[in-house]
């Protein structure tokens, strides 16, 4: 196609030539017609007026003849003085081509003749439009005809190509068909091509069909092995190497819910009860050595049930498939995992490691339904006590009622909690990186059962958060902390304590933390409130009156978990908070994450300019509290400076 469209070009350039040169002829042509016209022209004029007078010429039956302007557009006749006797116009204008050609050569000029006795001159110029009509003739004919011979085979060419190009098209199009027949019948190209009329055309294509079929199969495999390479790696979970729920979600449709085969067992949902708050406390490191820790004791156990199939759905819960395994042998997978679970939570010194739900399945069960029966045994599991396991049966479900079961059970085991005031109070320092910098100790709380059992404190505070019992436990921690502080005579320390953004948007809450930090001023003086950047974003106008209220009795605002959210130092303006807290994470590896070094040293230039100490918790090493003393940073928070310790 592109050496035709070549061809036409070629074509077309070599007859603008030769309409270009065509026309240079025409033109010189016109040009010396013209000037021998008016040599002639002068000759006959002068011979004529030599044996003349000036009444000959200015005779009235001369002067009509010469009016016409078919040999003259112009003529003058002036005496002996240089006075005019006659002067005839008759300027019809040129036709295009010849004024262009006029244009270049001035080939139509005046011309003079004088008689013997010089009593007569003539100015003359010649009548030309005979001549310039007949040029512009010529050229148009000239024109048409030679674009006619020049478009003419083109049309033709242009017809013919893409009459060729669809015959090959075709003939391509045929011995395709006959490829995929012979591949899908087994057949040999070239045996195809002999049975039929492509005999001629097709048997010089067969070796690179050939070719093509062998290197199309090679990358079909190539496909293939990638495609299970890329599912295999997009269904893998980074940490513990197990499935992640999309292949939970696959296997269980594929092998329970829409399998022939009849079916049943257990399903097991094991939450790690501590992730978040190792990952709070100790860095994200930590809390990933604590899942594969959770995950291997999972492998171990399941591994002596046949056909288990273990997951991990999300960042802390995991589902294990425990097939023709009946619940009340379930029972005893929940036994052993506690038992596992318990020894682990020794060796690491946790509060506790995780709690188990466990529900049966059968064929046809639904995803959906059978989660939200699980979840629900998690929730009774969690209530019971640490590492906790429960079975959750048909059985147990009035009327299939499921919503609703567990949440009543937390519900006594908070409500039980806040009647007792069975909470334990730590404490953890902040060490200030600076002499005159001020920092405090976190209040953090641990809640105990009736057992003196200590209760997993990220799924307790979830839990009164649904149920709306955040500001009842709230209130239980901001007591007991005020008391505890007193009964030590601890009003000359610093501490922090923890408040629910729910609690802070609460006015009665902020009415009640107001009067009471107003009934003991000299401690209030002394706190310092820790709300998260998310929870504060979550309504600023209640955010601004919870931190003005504190502020005018005296107390001190610290935002914590700075950095997960999108605040900016606008935000931060208008609230005016004493203390940001950079969210752990920030922490983790860094010194070898150059971007969270530039980022915190961004947010401490930016904080210090508006009069905000940044602190960092989560610090583990000596390497990463160097790093945060070379940022600047005010003080450090972690399990490298201090653990927690009982007030």
């Amino acid at each position: 196609m592109t050496g035709f469209k070549k061809l036409i070009f070629i074509q077309i350039i070599s007859w603008l030539l030769c309409v270009a040169a065509g026309s240079y002829f025409m033109a010189v042509n016109f040009d010396n017609t013209v000037r021998a016209s008016q040599l002639h022209a002068q000759k006959s004029v002068t011979h004529y007026i030599n044996s003349l007078t000036l009444d000959d010429v200015a005779n009235k039956r001369i002067k009509t003849a010469l009016a016409d302007g078919t040999t003259f557009s112009n003529l003058i006749l002036r005496d002996y003085q240089g006075e005019e006797v006659i002067n005839l116009s008759n300027n019809t204008p040129l036709p295009l081509l010849a004024s262009l050609i006029q244009s270049a050569f001035n080939s139509i000029r005046p011309q003079y003749a004088v008689n013997d006795h010089a009593d007569i001159k003539l100015e003359f110029t010649i009548n030309v439009q005979s001549l310039a009509e007949q040029l512009q003739t010529a050229f148009i004919v000239f024109f048409l005809m030679s674009a006619f011979l020049v478009f003419i085979p083109i049309a033709l060419m242009k017809g013919l190509f893409y009459k060729l190009n669809k015959n090959i098209s075709t003939t391509i199009a045929d011995i395709i068909d006959i490829y995929i027949n012979q591949n899908e019948i087994g057949s040999g190209l070239d045996k195809s091509l002999d049975s039929g009329k492509l005999k001629h055309l097709g048997k010089d294509l067969v070796p690179s069909f050939n070719r093509l079929s062998l290197f199309l199969k090679s990358k079909s495999e190539d496909i293939q092995n990638e495609a299970l390479t890329i599912k295999h790696e997009a269904y893998k979970d980074i940490v513990t190497s197990l499935g992640n729920r999309n292949m939970f979600v696959e296997y269980y449709e594929r092998h329970i819910e829409n399998t022939e085969v009849s079916t049943f067992g257990s399903l097991a949902l094991v939450r790690c009860s501590e992730l978040q708050t190792i990952n709070q406390s100790r860095g994200y490191q930590k809390g990933d050595d604590y899942v594969k820790g959770v995950a291997d004791i999972i492998k171990h156990i399941s591994g002596t049930y046949t056909g288990s199939q273990i997951y991990r759905l999300n960042s802390s819960d995991f589902a294990v498939i425990l097939p023709n395994t009946p619940l009340k042998e379930a029972e005893r997978f929940g036994e052993n995992l506690q038992s596992r679970f318990t020894q682990y939570q020794q060796n690491q010194e946790l509060n506790s490691v995780a709690n188990t739900g466990i529900v049966g399945y059968e064929k046809g069960k639904p995803l959906g339904e059978l989660l939200s029966i699980v979840d629900n045994a998690m929730s009774m599991a969690q209530s019971k006590q640490i590492n906790g396991w429960h079975v959750q049966r048909e059985t147990d479900l009035v009327n299939n009622v499921s919503a609703g079961f567990g949440n009543q059970n937390w519900r006594k085991v908070i409500t039980e909690v806040i009647e007792s005031k069975r909470v334990h109070l730590v404490m953890q320092n902040i060490m200030p990186l600076g002499k005159s910098i001020k920092a405090y100790a976190e209040i953090q709380v641990r809640f105990k059962t009736e057992d003196n059992q200590v209760l997993p404190t990220a799924s307790f505070l979830a839990m009164a958060e649904k149920l709306d019992m955040a500001i009842d436990i709230d209130k239980l921690i901001i007591d007991s902390s005020l008391e505890k502080v007193k009964s030590r005579n601890l009003s000359e320390k610093f501490f922090g304590l923890n408040v629910t953004a729910s609690s802070a948007h609460n006015d009665q809450f902020v009415i009640w933390l107001e009067r009471r930090l107003l009934k003991d001023t000299h401690i209030a003086s002394k706190l310092v409130f820790e709300v998260s950047e998310f929870g504060l974003q979550q309504n600023i106008k209640a955010s601004k009156r919870f931190i003005d209220m504190v502020h005018r009795v005296g107390a001190r605002i610290t935002v914590e978990r700075f950095g997960v959210g999108l605040t900016s130092f606008k935000f931060f303006r208008d609230l005016k908070p004493d203390f940001i807290k950079m969210d752990a994470s920030y922490t983790r590896g860094l010194e070898e994450d150059k971007n969270n070094q530039y980022f915190m040293r961004l947010m401490v230039d930016l904080a210090h300019r508006i009069g905000v100490s940044v602190f960092a918790e989560g610090v583990e090493s000596q390497e990463e509290k160097h790093i945060v003393e070379t940022l600047c940073l005010d003080g450090v928070q972690g399990y490298y400076i201090e653990k927690p310790k009982d007030i």
